[in-house]
């Protein structure tokens, strides 16, 4: 088995034919680096179907503002 030019190192890469690793970094033309975070971050707390509604989390006890 040939060592592929591609692998960070450690000896445990598995690169697809589209040089995506299991661990997510992808090879960029020169090395494997990893991918760029999209512009905006996905909306938080968004309920998952409509009956959800999203739970407040209570201030640990001793926690400013807490009685």
């Amino acid at each position: 088995m040939q060592e592929d030019e591609r692998c960070c190192g450690t000896g445990t890469c598995i690169i697809d034919a589209d040089g995506r690793c299991w661990c997510g970094q992808q090879w960029n033309g020169r090395a494997m680096c990893w991918p760029e975070r999209p512009a905006t971050p996905p909306a938080a707390s968004e309920p998952a179907h409509e009956d959800e509604t999203p739970v407040p989390v209570a201030a640990p006890r001793g926690a400013p503002g807490r009685k």
